[in-house]
């Protein structure tokens, strides 16, 4: 078998320390597996948009599909170049060129961390619309800089997003405890929301062995804090899935725990993981950046390209470090520290 050509692009700031630290991790876990993998590393970043006025390459897409995944790091160092400038030059023009619709995050407790809630039985699985929706860029402004300056930010759901984001979240409850909760706010969004739950209702139709539950996104962060454990599958638009998650990511710990994969379920083009973290430039100069959430990133990746045994092999690691004591506490460990005790656990 031919390996599996993965682009590394470890981004900003903690994204390169934990991006590198993820590969050591997936690399020797595949060595053991038998599983081969081809790393290219792609050096963009704000620094590139720094030198070069872009984040990427002009032929930058056309360069990342000839891989079958991307691995990246961290995006952002705001303090000299724009968050927006920075998430639309390389980031979302990945995820809509390779029509990466089904943003998926994993939300449960590691053995041996500590969340904020007395819960620990929660096993969430959020999926997020992630190509349109509330992040479809459609709008502009007017009139700028005047007292009669207009700013239009307008929400973009099509019926085949929103079937296909759905459909994709009803076949993962198939897949683990057969829950899916829907979330909207259609009593206030009287267009968008109620078509995405007239939606939800003709699809679960196709699926009577899925328990369908629907929810306003306010009632649904309620649920999260309150009993997250009655909690499967969570499917949301783009902006309500992006809210939720960060929610799952502090009841599982915090970012250092938060994984996530950016999916074209067509296998049409390259899908993408990625640590829910930011590039945090307060840190990024101290070595305690926490890996766990880019190397479970990995392991996803490795899931999606058919290694589940080496993905497994990962998994079992960090959460045989973390029981340790190792990566389970916010800056306990350094990077190094995490990565080698991971690496040690492998075997």
């Amino acid at each position: 078998m031919s390996p599996h050509k993965i682009a590394l692009i470890p981004g900003d700031g903690i994204g390169v320390p934990v991006t590198q630290a993820a590969w050591r991790v997936i690399t020797e876990a595949a060595a053991r597996e038998g599983a081969q993998l081809d790393g290219t590393w792609f050096d963009w970043s704000c620094e590139t948009y720094l030198k070069t006025g872009r984040m990427m390459p002009e032929d930058g897409i056309d360069q990342l599909r000839k891989f079958d995944a991307v691995l990246l790091g961290a995006v952002g160092w705001p303090a000299q170049v724009p968050d927006a400038v920075s998430l639309h030059g390389l980031l979302l023009p990945i995820r809509k060129n390779f029509t990466q619709y089904a943003n998926i995050r994993p939300h449960r407790l590691l053995p041996g961390v500590t969340g904020p809630l007395r819960a620990e039985g929660f096993d969430i699985l959020c999926i997020r619309e992630n190509t349109e929706g509330e992040y479809s860029g459609a709008g502009g402004r007017v009139h700028e800089g005047t007292d009669n300056e207009v700013a239009v930010e307008t929400s973009v759901f099509t019926r085949a997003g929103v079937e296909r984001i759905l459909r994709f979240g009803f076949e993962q409850a198939r897949k683990r405890r057969g829950k899916l909760a829907s979330v909207t706010k259609s009593n206030a969004q009287k267009y968008s929301m109620v078509f995405w739950d007239e939606l939800t209702d003709r699809i679960a139709a196709e699926y009577p062995d899925v328990e369908v539950s629907r929810y306003h996104v306010d009632a649904m962060a309620a649920r999260f804090v309150m009993a997250p454990e009655t909690l499967d599958v969570v499917v949301a638009s783009n902006l309500f899935g992006d809210i939720l998650t960060d929610l799952g990511a502090a009841i599982q710990g915090g970012l250092g725990f938060a994984a996530s994969a950016n999916i074209n379920p067509d296998r049409t083009a390259p899908s993408m993981f990625e640590p829910v973290h930011g590039s945090a430039p307060d840190i990024a100069h101290l070595g305690i950046a926490n890996p766990i959430a880019t190397i479970w990133s990995a392991a996803m990746m490795l899931e999606h390209l058919g290694e589940k045994a080496t993905a497994d092999r990962v998994m079992a690691a960090v959460e045989a470090a973390t029981a340790a004591g190792i990566g389970a506490k916010p800056g306990a460990n350094t990077t190094d520290e995490i990565t080698s005790a991971i690496c040690e656990q492998l075997g």
